[in-house]
């Protein structure tokens, strides 16, 4: 396997090398030790506890094997198995185009059944309306200098929203949205005014969880967080300025389902998360 050439991902394969050697430690064993036993070269473990080498998944079962810790085997593969596709720059996944970017999500979306989604800024997808899309895909066309594919990156999105929220299948969709993603203005003020509308009308189906973090709420405990996509307890996807990252990690996974659970209990739903939108819809005058 060919080594990435983003810093990010050498420095994941060097964390992931860093656990693998405190494993062989903490069993006694010395690089050569371990590499006899398992019959590889003696090379191989320092490669791969640097960071120059990736382990297999073979490789790993046998580390934590012989070195008494085969129940940690789990956890990380399911690191070396996130690394390579973990990191990846948007303009590698949008080099494509926007419509490409958009499809690429589609078998993760069609497997899901339940979406745990916390926005701090911004209306997340699947409650998008297509002007509010259009406003988005815009402004990140514009930015990054993309192929105007962008028609065509709408009917997409607004495909893959209908099949989620009204398709066969059962699927659940808990909502989180900081108070604030209702008064940042995407687009012009009848794209907000119709986004909050349709906002309404999506807190009514019953697949559909709308829960509203007020402005005044005290956040000593839990500050705001990165927005992220929780899919069933599979994969995280965070949205960062240059790139998308996807999580994996068992024990991340969880730190993540841990903070939307904190999140949702500081959130308001029912009338009072209506009565947050319709004030927001007032404030546009």
């Amino acid at each position: 396997m060919t080594s990435s050439p983003h810093s990010s991902t050498q420095e994941a394969r060097q964390a992931l090398g860093r656990r693998l050697s405190e494993v062989r430690k903490d069993a006694g064993l010395t690089a050569r030790a371990l590499a006899a036993l398992a019959g590889w070269h003696e090379s191989k473990v320092s490669k791969i506890e640097h960071g120059r080498q990736p382990p297999s998944d073979l490789d790993i079962r046998a580390w934590t094997l012989h070195c008494g810790a085969a129940d940690q085997a789990p956890d990380l593969i399911a690191v070396a198995r996130g690394i390579e596709g973990a990191y990846v720059e948007w303009r590698r996944m949008e080099r494509f185009g926007l419509r490409h970017a958009q499809e690429s999500v589609l078998p993760l979306w069609e497997r899901t059944r339940r979406f745990r989604i916390y926005s701090p800024w911004l209306i997340p997808g699947p409650v998008q309306t297509a002007a509010y899309i259009r406003a988005v895909l815009t402004a990140i066309r514009d930015r990054r200098g993309l192929a105007d594919d962008l028609e065509d990156a709408v009917r997409v999105r607004l495909d893959k929203q209908e099949r989620a929220l009204h398709g066969l299948g059962a699927r659940r969709f808990a909502v989180l949205l900081e108070e604030s993603t209702l008064r940042y203005q995407i687009g012009d003020t009848a794209t907000m005014a119709g986004q909050l509308g349709h906002l309404l009308a999506v807190a009514s189906l019953a697949s559909v969880s709308l829960g509203i973090i007020p402005e005044r709420t005290d956040r000593s405990s839990l500050w705001p967080a990165e927005g992220f996509f929780l899919f069933d307890d599979d994969v995280v996807n965070v949205e960062l300025i240059s790139a998308h990252l996807t999580i994996k990690q068992p024990h991340e996974i969880g730190m993540y389902a841990e903070v939307f659970a904190d999140l949702a209990d500081l959130a308001v739903y029912g009338a009072d998360a209506r009565s947050l939108i319709t004030s927001a819809i007032a404030a546009l005058g």
